[in-house]
């Protein structure tokens, strides 16, 4: 029987349909594949006099006396008692059937944590169950608990995650096996299944919680295939669309390329110059490059997107590059007029505050072929029609969601043709990372410097040592150089945010009458941020407070110092993001991680990584294996696909075996799988 819709279930109406549906749950096989967030042993009886304070069990005796107490509210306490001893139930909160059901002489089952109070041992809201006989039998397994969200019990989700089991147990429900036996000892889905959900006393409960059971690790597999055959399909159907075909042996490109980099004023380092080359070769292909470059702060990943555009621009079609805040869009405006103009390249600026008579003119150029559009995501607007897009490139692209890109790339596509894709980040990305969430790009590295940069020192102290730190800081901007003050959010609030940050501001400028100190944030207009960061830029500036709205930012070479402020709160790659705003000049430069005691041991591995390296691959290594994968890219709002089962930290050897996997299977096969675990979500699996 195939499965069935969750609100096929009793009691799932269409509100609490929607309720699940946020948790993903829309259907049998997701309540199947909901895993646990702990179990609870109620396989056995504690006798009440071996219950001990600090731990959870389950006891059964007869209530033997309950009343209501009044103090600052009602309370229903109740006493139940067994052969061995006696211990006190209290409910805070309670209803008439709670009541009915702890009346004198009931029988009863409680599950809960044990106290030890002024009225001795007690159970406060224990999870309660009527027995209606002596010998009323046990469960044979752990019981699980699972992820819930407001306005859906655990209660209900218990049930019909037992429901759906039971189904697939007695055969009305049928899950294929899809993935075939990879040894003699290898799970099935349903012996996978059956062990996470209902557990025997003997299994090992902190390998299943933490992943590395066999039983996990089955259906891990599986999902990772499933991605993995996702991305081989529209691998697939990319290797079948046709793009314009740019540079190549053109003399001109390579006469407009070698104009460029004189043009410079410095020779690109050796990592640059092969990017340069991996690029221009895809721009040379009738297949649509699709290609992700990856370069540390300030590794000039902008001379390498200037070359991409100067071929572009030589081969008489046009280019966009889309950054994802008007702070970056508008620096690398100004750096590429500077490039350009020189050459007779025309530089279209578009943004949301491009308004009136000069966007008119600005989709006017656009529409009649201006060779380069430099924007934010004003450029993805249905009003922005190019005459001939045949290269998109898209900075900082895990902040921009999928159906943004989607629209980019649609703008480009005409007469059978797509545009080339070249997307960058700072980030840098793990390589289990990569080969999955961007599995359909190839990657370049830019793993070289620019000569002349030194790394970043970097300490961490208590914010107890706040004087010390704006001592220091005055050496520095008495010293005629510049620094940033970074009140990160501590709360899920701009408001509150913007608050500390304009608090801070007000004290430092107290603390230091000398200097300049100015702020921004995130609830700052567009025009007052763009002010204020000429200001810092031109050094009308001395210090400037800012919440992360710089953490993707403008190059202020003689910014030397950065102070962070509870750092602890910070994932590493968001703290070495920030830490990238300084040492981007010759001075050398310091980064302060202002933290609060005392540390816990999660923030204190993270602090230690920064002091110890400013390897960006490494602490995006550290930081996916402290965080998980949508932390390290900030992808929770981008559309990337979500593994429900798999952690890429921790099976990143299951993905060395996914091509031998996947060669093996039927089409029958791999469609099913994709079904199962990416469904719709595989239109979105696009970079």
């Amino acid at each position: 029987m195939t499965e069935r819709s969750i609100q096929t279930f009793k009691g799932v109406g269409d509100r609490v349909a929607s309720r699940l549906s946020q948790l993903g749950l829309t259907t049998e096989s997701d309540l199947l594949f909901h895993l646990p967030l702990r179990y609870e042993d109620r396989t056995q009886i504690t006798p009440l006099n071996a219950v001990c304070p600090g731990k959870w069990v389950q006891v059964e005796g007869v209530v033997v006396h309950q009343s209501i107490r009044f103090g600052r509210t009602r309370m229903l306490v109740a006493t139940l008692a067994d052969d061995t001893g006696q211990i006190l139930l209290r409910y805070f909160r309670f209803y008439p059937s709670q009541q009915r059901q702890l009346q004198e002489g009931a029988r009863i089952r409680c599950f809960g944590e044990v106290r030890l109070t002024n009225a001795g041992l007690e159970m406060a809201h224990p999870q309660t169950q009527s027995i209606q006989a002596l010998n009323t039998p046990l469960p044979r397994h752990l019981s699980a608990v699972y992820p819930t969200t407001q306005g859906v019990s655990q209660a209900l989700i218990t049930r019909l995650v037992n429901e759906t089991l039971d189904r697939l147990l007695s055969g009305d429900l049928h899950l294929p096996e899809f993935l075939p036996p990879q040894s003699e000892n290898d799970w099935s889905l349903k012996e996978a299944l059956l062990c996470i959900h209902r557990p025997r006393g003997q299994e090992n409960i902190a390998q299943l919680l933490d992943g590395h059971h066999p039983a996990v690790a089955r259906l891990a597999r599986e999902e990772l295939l499933a991605h993995h055959l996702t991305v081989a399909r529209q691998n697939q159907a990319r290797s079948e669309q046709s793009a314009a075909v740019l540079g190549g042996d053109h003399v001109s490109a390579q006469e407009g390329i070698a104009r460029f980099i004189q043009g410079l004023g410095f020779e690109p380092t050796s990592a640059q110059q092969r990017v340069i080359s991996e690029i221009a070769k895809d721009l040379g292909q009738i297949q649509p490059m699709r290609r992700l470059v990856q370069g540390d702060v300030g590794s000039g990943k902008t001379v390498v997107a200037g070359v991409a555009l100067v071929i572009a621009a030589y081969s008489g079609v046009q280019a966009a590059m889309i950054a994802p805040t008007e702070l970056l869009a508008e620096q690398h405006h100004r750096t590429l007029c500077a490039w350009f103009e020189p050459m007779g390249i025309e530089v279209i600026w578009l943004s949301g505050k491009v308004t009136g008579k000069a966007r008119e003119r600005a989709l006017s150029r656009i529409a009649n072929g201006a060779s380069i559009v430099v924007g934010t995501h004003a450029v993805f607007q249905e009003s922005v029609v190019f005459q001939d897009l045949a290269l998109a490139i898209i900075d900082e692209q895990h902040r921009f969601g999928v159906h943004q890109r989607l629209a980019l790339a649609d703008k480009g596509k005409h007469s059978g043709r797509w545009p080339h894709q070249l997307v960058m980040t700072a980030t840098p990305i793990p390589r289990t990372l990569a080969m999955t969430t961007y599995a359909g790009l190839d990657v370049s590295v830019i793993d070289v410097l620019p000569p002349g940069r030194k790394p970043v020192t970097t300490v961490a102290m208590s914010q107890q040592r706040r004087d010390e730190v704006i001592n220091r800081l005055s050496e520095v901007l008495g010293q005629g150089r510049q620094a940033y003050w970074v009140c990160p959010l501590i709360e899920e609030s701009d408001v509150l945010e913007a608050e500390a940050a304009e608090t801070r501001a007000k004290e430092l400028a107290k603390a230091l009458p000398l200097f300049r100190v100015a702020l921004i944030h995130g609830r700052m207009k567009a025009s007052e941020k763009q002010a204020v960061m000429a200001d810092f830029v031109s050094g009308q500036i001395d210090l400037l407070v800012a919440t992360t709205v710089i953490e993707v930012g403008v190059d202020v070479p003689n910014a030397s110092l950065m102070m962070i402020e509870n750092a602890e709160r910070l994932g590493l790659s968001q703290l070495h993001q920030l830490r990238g705003r300084v040492g981007r000049g010759k001075d050398q430069a310091a980064c302060v991680l202002l933290y609060k005691p005392p540390l816990g041991e999660m923030a204190k591995a993270r602090l230690e990584v920064m002091r110890e390296t400013t390897d960006g691959f490494l602490i995006a290594e550290k930081d996916l294996e402290l965080r998980g994968p949508g932390e390290v890219l900030g992808t929770r709002q981008t559309g990337l696909m979500r593994f429900r089962i798999a952690d890429l930290a921790r099976d990143a050897d299951l993905l060395e075996t996914l091509p031998k996997l996947a060669s093996g299977l039927s089409e029958e096969a791999t469609q099913g799988l994709i079904d199962r675990w990416v469904g719709h979500a595989e239109a979105y699996v696009e970079v």
